[in-house]
């Protein structure tokens, strides 16, 4: 009787692994994998909202290219990954060697740097709206100075700098956390050697843990990219809807949520500029990887 259940038990096994993957497989399907699939094959009909639509080829990726938003939008994508990327992979890694140190009260501060990490976007977007709007607490300030008031939110430069501002704000302290725990394997040997051969703390910097965390920066900087590329929130709360001043401030992910909502949403127009957002996103990726290849070749 013991005999055959452990041999039923061992024919079942083999399934085993397989009923344990099945809900996030399912998920994953349902979630990732099919709305990829969807996307990919509306974008080459005309579908939209209400409308099934039919088969019109590239007649969507060639639209774009005589669309004046979307090369708007594209300009400001690009411009947004070249204001934010270096910050994001330089300001966090000076960050986390402030708070290394085991000094008392170090905690009170890195719960501090963290925190707009945790905090919600929508909360955040609305207290730099208060802080730069053209009677917030910032033009205030420099009325009191007597520099007057700035367009922060009207003009359209500024409007895309103070964007990026809020995102460098935010995303400071996450990847604090991931130098944090790069620094944390970094030999402690290597810094004193360095000190013993009479270098100081910049040089330090630049010889040990520069190389050391090299990886984590090529990882940070790989992140930074893809979600700056694809930023909607903060300039969408800034900007608003419209996108700023005649829309200048437009950005490719907004101009998909405007041109593929709405009940004359444009779907598969809308699905060809997230296709064209996809493909950008994974050649930044890919650049990043081949330039670390090269470092290291």
């Amino acid at each position: 009787m013991a005999l055959s259940g452990i041999s039923r038990v061992r024919r079942q096994l083999p399934t085993s692994p397989w009923l344990f993957a099945a809900p996030g497989l399912l998920v994953t399907g349902a979630f990732v994998l099919y709305p990829f699939i969807s996307t990919l094959v509306n974008s080459f009909t005309d579908r939209r909202t209400l409308i099934p639509g039919r088969f019109v080829g590239l007649a969507n990726f060639r639209e774009l290219l005589h669309d004046d938003m979307f090369w708007t939008g594209l300009r400001n994508s690009t411009l947004y990954v070249l204001g934010v990327v270096p910050l994001l992979v330089v300001l966090p890694l000076l960050l986390a060697l402030l708070v290394q140190k085991n000094i008392p009260g170090i905690t009170f501060f890195r719960s501090a740097f963290y925190t707009p990490v945790v905090a919600s976007i929508v909360v955040v977007g609305l207290i730099w709206v208060w802080l730069l709007d053209d009677r917030g607490l910032v033009n205030a300030m420099l009325e009191t100075v007597g520099v007057g008031r700035v367009g922060f939110l009207s003009d359209q430069w500024l409007l895309l700098m103070s964007a990026m501002a809020v995102t460098v704000w935010k995303g400071l302290g996450y990847y604090m956390i991931i130098y944090l725990a790069a620094l944390g394997n970094v030999p402690r040997e290597l810094h004193e050697a360095a000190a013993v051969d009479g270098a100081g703390a910049v040089r330090r910097f630049l010889s040990v843990t520069v190389p050391a965390v090299r990886s984590t920066m090529v990882l940070v900087g790989a992140l930074s990219s893809v979600a700056a590329f694809k930023v909607f929130s903060e300039v969408y709360l800034l900007a608003g809807p419209s996108g700023g001043p005649a829309g200048e401030d437009t950005t490719l992910v907004m101009l998909v949520q405007r041109t593929g909502t709405g009940l004359t949403g444009r779907v598969g127009y809308a699905s060809a500029l997230s296709v064209v957002v996809f493909a950008v996103t994974v050649a930044l990726m890919l650049l990043v990887l081949r330039a670390d290849r090269k470092e290291d070749s």
